[in-house]
This record gives C-alpha cells, structure tokens and sequence, in this order.
C-alpha cells in the first residue's frame, strides 16, 4: 500500500475514533441532564386548572378567574458536550422561574434548542428537546411550543416534522402542543381557549410557528429571516370568525347579547415587522410616543437593525386590526430587546430570553434574562410584565451565577441599520 493510502486510513480512523468518542461523551451528558430535571420539585399550584378538549377540539381551560400564562423563550439548549454546563443554567433558571410564578399555562415562543456544533457539541436537535420536555413534565404545568428558526436547522438531525411529532407524543401528561391543520404552514399553529363556567370563550391564545429562514440563507448568517405566511392569516381569519360564531351561539342561548370579538393574545418567535416598524417611528421621534406608537416599557439592545423580523411583509397584523380580537402579540428571537409598546392599537411585547449559550459572552450577563408574565382576565383584558431572573422571588435549586447587571442605551436613529 502506498504511503498516502496509508495516511488516509489513519486518518479515517482517527475520524470515527473521535466521532464515537464524541457521540458517547453526548450520550451520557444526555442522561445527566435528564437526570439533573427529575431533580427539580413538582410546582404546588393550588386549584391548578386542567386543561380539556371541547367539542370542536380545542383545548380549552375554565375559569371565572384571571389565568396566568408565562411566557418563556430562547431557551436554547444544546444538548452536548460543549453546552453541558450552560444547559444546566438553563434549567435552573426555568424551574426557578416557573416554580416562583406558578402559571396556568407556560408558552415558549421558540428556540429550545440550539444544535449548532460549534457551540453545543452536536448535531442532535431532540437531545435538547428531551431534557426541556423532561424538566416541563417534571415541573408539572401545562405548556406549548412556537417554534423557532435554532429548533430545526438545516443541518440539524431532526426536521421540523419530527420534532413536532416529539412534542405530540400523548405520553406528556402536561404539553399540550398540537401540531396544527395540514393545510396550514408550519408546525405548532394552534389557539387554547379560556371559558367561563357558563360556556362562554372570555379568551383565546393564539400560537403561530413563524418558520425561520429565507432567500438562500440556509445556515442562518446573514439574518435573513421568514415571515407568516399567507394560508397561516387565513387560518387566523376563519378561526377567529369560527370561535366569534361559537361564542355567539352560546350568548343566544343565554339570553345575552352577541358579543362583536372574542378578545385575544397571539405568540411567536420572530417578531412582526410592525415591531420593527414601531420602534423605528418611535426612535425617528427623538424616543417619545407618536400618534401610533405608546412606550410602556424595556429596552432595544440589540445593535445593526435592532429588530430583526422577517424580510418580507405579511398580512397577520392587518387580520388583527381588521377583527378586533388579538390585543397584543409577544415575541422573542432578538435576545437583548425587551421593549413593549403598542403599535395602532395592538400591544407587540419582547419577552426576556433566557440564552446561555447563543450570544457570545451572554452568560456572564443577567439584564436580559428572564420571563414575561401575561395575566388574562374574565372581562377580555390583558396585563403583561417582564421579569427578571436575577430577583430574589426566584429561588433556584442550584446556585444561581454571578452576572453583571448591564446597561443598554437606545440607538440614535441615524444609527439604525434600515
């Protein structure tokens, strides 16, 4: 044999040595992290409301009391051997936070996993979609998924169907994600309704999969991003039109008036380019309020566009104004911004993301991480709040991390990247 062709071989051989090595080292962190969520305590929630199926199939919590939804995102896992010790600060601080706040309902707008090699170690998408599911159903609350663009990259071992197909599975006793029609783009487009004891929807919570990435880009680095597609508004169009319907059947029944719009939230995970377009008219007039845009609170941290939504346009946000039903729409994805503001009337919010692990250097920084509780009342009203992990209401299992406490300052509009 010649020299080269022996050069090759060992070569070869070195590869799969590494690569098994590898693939066991990930295994068994696999299982120490699976293990370190069955650590944390089922969290005591009194009279803690279960969720049904109606009739018409959608899952359905009644209460005449105000339901509280804690919305979580960018989570991002990775599930290997290089994001071990990030991925166990990830749990850490969603037991600490979901235990404190004791939701009704838990939403993650996207981003549980992060399968990206260079930073977690592996390929494997479901690893870090196991040991979230693991913690979620240890904890014992009811929660659902909107996807985002890191849960099913293209080179990631498991697409967007199967991951979906994971989280379906009926052996989860409390995720109560669904799928969503087939005709429908996406996974995970879904709505969860919330009735009083009279039968009457007082809410509905809408979850859209706002896909990930578009025109070529296929790995990600040019943030070129998707947005919602046509048949998803038509989907939200009918659907709200449908429950309005619902509703009013029952409202005749009782001998009340027809309601015009049963009040609603929607999530997500890459933000609507009205959040974009909000903030931009916000910043243009020096940071004040425009005859569109009310500030209530946060900040715009990130640098370049600031608000990195899809590149194209969509025709959701206009549905929402045309029929009056969805009051605000939360988002995550752009893990330093964490601004709500209301846009023409609709309330668009970031959450505080909960990242270790994407942004380089995040984990030694603690402004940005946290939760948005969103409290939804009887009579169709709202509330939302951010919060912040490294309050002394969240008590962690394990010891928290020493962070720095940030600083962001908006941008002057000259140096928004349009």
């Amino acid at each position: 044999m010649k020299k080269a062709g022996k050069i090759f071989i060992i070569i070869a051989v070195v590869i799969a040595v590494i690569a098994a090595a590898t693939a066991v080292t990930n295994y068994v962190l696999l299982q120490k992290n699976i293990e370190r969520a069955e650590t944390f305590g089922r969290v005591e929630i009194e009279e803690q409301l279960v969720p049904v199926k109606d009739e018409n199939g959608y899952w359905t919590f009644t209460a005449d009391r105000d339901i509280k939804v804690l919305q979580l995102t960018d989570v991002h896992i990775g599930g290997g051997y290089l994001s071990a010790k990030k991925d166990e600060m990830a749990l850490n601080c969603v037991a600490a936070m979901v235990t404190a706040e004791k939701p009704d309902l838990v939403v993650i707008s996207g981003d549980i996993s992060f399968p990206v090699p260079f930073r977690a170690g592996t390929f494997n998408n479901l690893s870090s979609a196991r040991i979230f599911a693991r913690l979620m159903e240890q904890l014992g609350v009811y929660w659902t998924v909107s996807f985002g663009n890191h849960d099913t990259e293209s080179y990631s071992y498991y697409n967007r169907e199967k991951i979906s197909d994971f989280y379906s599975d009926d052996s989860f006793k409390y995720c109560i994600y669904e799928s969503g029609p087939e005709n429908v783009d996406g996974y995970g487009n879904q709505v969860i309704n919330v009735k009083n004891s009279e039968g009457i929807i007082t809410q509905s919570v809408y979850v859209f999969d706002s896909h990930a990435y578009v025109d070529g880009d296929f790995l990600g680095i040019m943030w070129k991003y998707d947005n919602i597609h046509d048949n998803q508004v038509e989907w939200y169009r009918s659907t709200v039109k449908a429950l309005n319907e619902q509703n009013n059947a029952v409202l005749r029944s009782l001998g009340r008036e027809e309601n015009s719009a049963i009040k609603s939230v929607a999530f997500l995970h890459i933000p609507l380019t009205e959040q974009r377009d909000a903030w931009y008219e916000y910043a243009q007039n020096g940071f004040t309020d425009t005859e569109n845009v009310k500030y209530h609170y946060g900040v715009a941290g990130e640098s370049g566009r600031v608000v990195y939504s899809g590149m194209g346009e969509d025709g959701l946000f206009e549905a929402m104004l045309e029929l009056g039903s969805t009051k605000a729409v939360f988002c995550g994805h752009d893990h330093y911004n964490s601004f709500s503001v209301d846009y023409k009337g609709i309330r668009l919010t970031y959450s505080l993301s909960i990242d270790y692990l994407a942004y380089s250097g995040i984990s030694k920084e603690g402004t940005q991480r946290g939760c948005t509780v969103v409290t939804l009342s009887p009579d169709g009203s709202f509330s939302c709040e951010a919060e912040n992990y490294y309050q002394e209401k969240y008590v962690s299992l394990y010891e928290k991390e020493d962070v720095e406490m940030q600083t962001f300052v908006n941008l002057d509009y000259d140096e928004i990247d349009m």
